[in-house]
């Protein structure tokens, strides 16, 4: 937010913005400016710091070091305490030491790298898949495959509450789009009952864990739905991939399902695996067929050799040490029942890494998360767009101590109280 000195001072950029650009870009013409700068006004009055971008001095795991103090740290995606480890640091600076920090072009122009084989042989072995491709961005993977996957005639059912990367890609495919109720199949089997006829190919899309209410999806119900209507059933395992499971294996190991009977696993590198980009696991054809047709794939730079070496690093040590996988889901099925035994709303959390504490109101949701964190604790808040409801989400991993979330869990029962 800009540091303007008062709300006034705010407001009155924003009617600066009204005025005639010369044919130049102005930001205030721009979709949802004006309502940004209106909220920093309001929040500046209320006397609410800005809650984003806070810097961090430090690897960012349970702990961090935000303004030189070290704090209690709940907005990490490093579900297995993987950030730092010293296996990981090292296999990306050999990576590093034998291609250089860029693959240069796309991967079918600049060649392979043998990096890239070894990451997606084994991404492809979790879910038992005959083969994988590694793209340089989580949210790009699912807009590129999407938005080429399907086209004018064909359709599009998912949840209502899935990634904005799945609906950007829906979007961006020109299929029509249709949406069922958060978690119900039978919602979901109506939707395509009405609308299938009418349609060329179809694509069902559901999370595996779903990232901002921390619940997981009946697979089982979802397979029998896809086979039913003959539609293409595709997972999105971003926050699933070392969480679920007794392995960590994602939601088809949580299931008890075969991996198999999903048509399309997509997943992404930037969270249990402590890297960046994202991954599509599949058939041996559709692979090969990806690899030539994608998008955000041909058309782009290769995944960085150091990012590739990092996550399969972190993709062995998952295979090779599952008691992790049981650390972070003690840690977080005692903190999600901390939080509802003192009558807190968490949601539909399964206490799987992802606790959300639902606030409703963005301002108070603001003030709860300033309040924490001048009693140690970083956890943002979260409001409209991204979710309805106003709400903090504490990101639980392998990494915190029994010891933390009991303290934590305190605190915020203590502070949410006194707002009263």
């Amino acid at each position: 937010m800009a540091r303007l000195e008062t709300p006034v001072a705010r407001l009155r950029l924003i009617g600066a913005g009204r005025e005639a650009s010369g044919g130049r870009l102005d930001p205030a013409q721009l979709s949802g400016y004006r309502e940004m700068q209106v909220i920093a006004a309001a929040a500046a009055g209320l006397g609410i710091a800005d809650p984003f971008f806070r810097v961090h001095d430090d690897i960012a795991g349970a702990e961090t070091t935000i303004d030189g103090r070290r704090i209690a740290n709940f907005a990490s995606y490093d579900y297995l305490a993987l950030n730092g480890d010293k296996r990981v640091v090292e296999a990306t600076k050999a990576a590093i030491d034998r291609y250089g920090t860029t693959v240069s072009a796309s991967r079918m122009l600049a060649g392979e790298r043998a990096i890239h084989g070894e990451l997606e042989a084994e991404l492809a072995s979790i879910y038992d898949a005959e083969d994988a491709l590694c793209l340089v961005g989580g949210h790009s993977t699912n807009v590129s495959l999407i938005g080429m996957l399907l086209g004018s005639g064909d359709l599009i059912v998912h949840d209502a509450l899935v990634h904005n990367s799945i609906i950007e890609g829906a979007k961006l495919s020109g299929a029509r789009r249709v949406t069922f109720r958060h978690l119900d199949a039978e919602a979901a089997d109506k939707a395509l009952h009405d609308a299938r006829p009418r349609c060329n190919k179809a694509l069902l899309v559901i999370e595996g864990h779903y990232s901002m209410d921390g619940d997981v999806p009946d697979l089982a119900a979802f397979v029998a739905v896809a086979r039913r209507h003959r539609v293409w059933l595709m997972v999105d395992e971003a926050h699933a991939l070392g969480v679920l499971g007794r392995r960590g294996l994602g939601i088809a190991e949580h299931a008890g399902v075969d991996p198999g009977e999903v048509d399309i696993w997509m997943g992404t590198l930037s969270k249990a695996l402590v890297s960046t980009g994202g991954y599509i696991a599949g058939s041996s054809a559709f692979i090969r067929y990806l690899k030539h047709a994608l998008p955000g794939f041909v058309f782009s730079v290769g995944l960085p050799p150091g990012n590739a070496a990092a996550a399969l690093a972190a993709l062995r040590i998952l295979r090779s040490e599952p008691d992790r996988v049981t650390r972070l889901n003690r840690n977080a099925a005692l903190f999600a029942r901390l939080l509802r035994e003192a009558g807190l709303d968490i949601s539909g959390s399964a206490g799987a890494a992802i606790v959300p504490l639902i606030i409703g109101d963005a301002i108070r949701a603001a003030r709860l998360s300033q309040a924490l964190l001048r009693r140690g604790i970083n956890a943002p808040p979260i409001f409209y767009p991204a979710v309805r409801t106003a709400r903090l989400r504490f990101f639980v991993t392998a990494g915190h101590s029994e010891a933390a979330l009991r303290e934590t869990a305190r605190t915020v029962i203590e502070e949410e109280r006194a707002l009263g």
